[in-house]
């Protein structure tokens, strides 16, 4: 079965799951560990990517982010790559580290926020890499202590979690280490990282009830969220998906009209491109751009991109005819 594609777009919330290939470590020591949350701290940085939750363990590691400018995808490979080299030089090994495909789920955050929140920085108490909850705050290795204010990551978006318990920061504080206390005796939560139906319905007990109901849940592993957040993600995504196969259906035509203005007149397409304004080629440049704006309707910014020259060059172009 092909892979499906990511769900992306800005400002999306996902908890991705990073593991290591094979189920190997993918720290070893404490320097190993510093050097992964620095280089996830200076990306989400450097990229303005919101980090509200997130957990490094021995073999795999949770982060729960907000898609920023840069994209998933990129944001992750970048911080994957770097500390995979430099792990590999440090500890002289070749080959993967990582498993090449992420796990990466979309979340109604309205639903599932605190949740998740929750789940992920208990991840460390759970597999007892910490003995208690006490400990677990001062564990610099999660975002945990971070949002109780016992460790700082300048980095990690503390308040938009905080903003969830309460007005004041105290009282923020209080209830949601309240309420990280509470889910120790939840347990693994299933229906929070499960695939398919029980991740969308909210759990085996939901699903259940809904078939008795003879109610169909729509659903989609990757996706977290209830039957309509998962048509309104999918409905989103198909339209995205639309908008940029014609945009690269566009894109190719208009390649095409250059091309064949430049062979009619006996122009470098290469030339064209560079800006040159050598011999005919402000003419030929001066009618492609009324005939891709006027004609084709293609946007400004996409013509001057295609031909060359700046966005008010493309303006001036279309003055001056207008003018004429």
């Amino acid at each position: 079965m092909p892979r499906q594609a990511r769900l992306d777009s800005p400002g999306t919330l996902h908890h991705v799951m990073i593991r290591g290939i094979e189920g190997r470590r993918i720290v070893d020591d404490d320097q190993d560990r510093s050097d992964f949350v620095r280089r996830l701290g200076n990306l989400a940085a450097a990229s303005g990517t919101p980090i509200y939750a997130w957990a490094l363990l021995s073999n795999h590691a949770h982060i729960l982010l907000s898609s920023g400018g840069l994209g998933l995808a990129p944001f992750i490979r970048r911080l994957l790559t770097g500390y995979a080299v430099n792990y590999n030089l440090g500890h002289r090994r070749q080959g993967h580290l990582f498993q090449n495909r992420y796990k990466s789920i979309v979340c109604d955050g309205d639903s599932y926020f605190t949740e998740l929140v929750r789940y992920i920085h208990l991840n460390p108490l759970r597999v007892k890499l910490v003995r208690d909850l006490k400990a677990l705050e001062n564990y610099p290795y999660c975002g945990h202590g971070a949002i109780l204010g016992k460790v700082s990551y300048d980095w990690q978006d503390r308040h938009s979690v905080l903003a969830q318990f309460g007005g004041s920061e105290g009282q923020a504080r209080e209830e949601y280490h309240r309420f990280v206390e509470e889910g120790i005796a939840l347990g693994r939560r299933p229906e929070l990282v499960g695939g398919g139906l029980i991740r969308s319905a909210g759990g085996w007990a939901e699903v259940r009830s809904q078939r008795q109901r003879r109610e169909p849940q729509p659903s989609d592993e990757r996706i977290l969220g209830s039957g309509e957040f998962v048509e309104r993600v999918l409905t989103e995504a198909e339209a995205r998906v639309q908008r940029q196969q014609a945009a690269r259906r566009q894109s190719g035509r208009v390649e095409r009209v250059i091309a064949e203005a430049c062979k009619k007149n006996g122009a470098s397409l290469t030339e064209l491109r560079n800006g040159s304004r050598r011999g005919k080629l402000p003419t030929i440049r001066a009618a492609l751009v009324s005939k891709l704006v006027e004609d084709f309707g293609v946007a400004i910014a996409e013509v001057a991109r295609q031909l060359g020259i700046s966005t008010p060059g493309v303006s001036k172009i279309l003055t001056r005819r207008l003018s004429s």
